[in-house]
Formats: structure tokens, sequence, C-alpha cells
């Protein structure tokens, strides 16, 4: 049975207390080997949602094609994994049930979690290198955790890649945009430290998932 909406775009907030099972773990992000490595501190695991419980699956390395990611395409990248306390909090699983619920998705369904602090190390430092495009998923949400000493940042979305974004948004301590990664495009702008001598930075999470099959559900 087909739905009778389709689940395009859609904004909810975290709680409070969510946000601050999550907030610390940020400060412990290691850099990475990759291009973007030494200003895109990052974790990547991947979870099921099952029964209200999230499980932590075997790692894999990510990797996505050269026609979705023209910045580090069939470049695979191994990141270390989500710290277990992080995994097994009341927040993660509160996130987790979010994008879950939002998106209609299944017990079954993986869900893949970046963990990322963009440091602002340039005059301008770009939060999405790639510019504007699709990650190559069904299912997408960013959920902002903390903003530092930065101006900057918003996150866009488009209808179409040529287009100017129709949504501008802060992500503020706790606020998610899900939106459907098949039909939308995003980006970002890119930060800058306002104090000069102190530490800027923009910490998110990136939730994405592909159906089971691209299953419909009812």
């Amino acid at each position: 049975m087909h739905s009778s909406f389709e689940r395009t775009l859609q904004l909810a907030q975290l709680s409070g207390k969510a946000v601050s099972d999550l907030s610390s773990s940020f400060n412990f992000l290691p850099k990475t080997g990759h291009a973007d490595g030494e200003y895109r501190l990052r974790r990547y695991s991947i979870v099921k949602l099952n029964q209200g419980l999230v499980e932590h699956l075997p790692a894999r390395p990510f990797v996505q094609s050269d026609d979705i990611n023209t910045f580090q395409g069939n470049v695979s990248r191994s990141f270390e994994p989500l710290e277990e306390a992080i995994v097994s909090s009341d927040g993660m699983r509160e996130m987790c049930e979010v994008f879950k619920s939002a998106n209609g998705l299944v017990d079954e369904q993986e869900i893949e979690i970046h963990q990322i602090r963009i440091s602002a190390i340039d005059e301008e430092t770009q939060v999405a290198p790639e510019g504007v495009h699709q990650d190559g998923f069904d299912h997408l949400a960013v959920i902002g955790i903390g903003r530092h000493n930065i101006e900057g940042g918003e996150f866009l979305v488009y209808k179409d890649k040529t287009e100017l974004p129709f949504l501008s948004m802060a992500l503020a301590e706790g606020e998610v945009a899900l939106l459907d990664d098949s039909q939308l495009w995003h980006n970002a702008r890119p930060i800058k430290a306002v104090k000069k001598d102190e530490q800027g930075y923009l910490d998110l999470f990136v939730l994405t998932a592909k159906e089971l099959n691209h299953a419909v559900h009812a």
C-alpha cells in the first residue's frame, strides 16, 4: 500500500537531555587521514534500532561513487567508530527514534551515523567541500548539536542542483532537518571564527539510510 504523501522534508527537535548526552563526546573526535581530515573530525558507525534498542553493527568502510561525491568519490574511507558510551546513551536512542519514526523505517533498517566536528581553521572553512550535492541515500538527517565561536554554517536545501536554496537554517542545538535525499539537494555555508584567537567549531550528526530493497511501507 502506497503512502498518501511523500516525506520530502521534515523538521524535528531533540530534547535538551539528548543534546546533553551526545555533546561532550565531540571533544574527543579524531582527525583522519582523508582529504578533509585536518578540519572535519569524524567518527562513523552503522546501527540498527531494534525494538527500541540501538544495536552497534560491525564496522565497514564508507564509500560514495564519484558521480555522487565529486570531492572524495570512489575513495574507501575508514573511520573510528562512535564511542560505545554514546551509542548506548538515551540521547542516541532518541535521535535514532526520531529518524526511524519520521521516515517510517523498519527494525531491520541499517542507519549510518557520522559524528562530525568542523573546525574553523581558515578565513573561510568549507562545511561541505563537495558543494551542492546528494549523498546517494533514500533518507538523510542533519542534526545540530553545538556551535561555538563561529558565523555561517547554515544548512541549505535545494529542489534542484542549479536553483537557489529554498531553506536555510543554522541548526541550533537539537534541531533536526530530515530530507528525501533522492528528491532534494543540500549544502552548507562556510564557517569562520568570530574571535580569531579562539577555537571555533560546528558539531553535527548526519544520519543516512537506504530503504530495504527500496520497498514502500504502508
